[in-house]
């Protein structure tokens, strides 16, 4: 994300003195609430769904995740990075290419 974005999100949250409520667990729920409601786009139609609406609740989603990387003092390419090298060794082309199975049945 750019930082001009970041940077608006942080004061968007700072002029509203809401960083008083951003504990880890409250923004735990509500990434799993936004995700859920992004879910909810698609819960009878998953071909005919409103883009419109999956843009709104993705942000959402995007929004307090990056409040999550603030309050516990991470940065995101780091933890993306860390965990790419994880799925990489878990799930190696040659077992997991064309195939949807969980690492553990490979």
């Amino acid at each position: 994300m750019k930082q001009e974005t970041i940077d608006r999100i942080r004061k968007f949250t700072e002029d509203r003195d809401w960083s008083q409520f951003h504990s880890p667990a409250n923004l735990a729920k509500s990434i799993s609430i936004e995700a859920n409601e992004l879910l909810e786009c698609f819960q009878w139609d998953e071909e005919n769904y409103d883009r419109e609406h999956v843009i709104e609740e993705l942000a959402d989603v995007i929004v307090y995740c990056q409040d999550m990387l603030d309050v516990l003092e991470l940065d995101v390419d780091q933890i993306v990075n860390d965990k790419m090298e994880m799925n990489e060794k878990k799930y190696p082309v040659e077992d997991a290419k064309g195939n949807a199975k969980k690492y553990t049945y490979f």
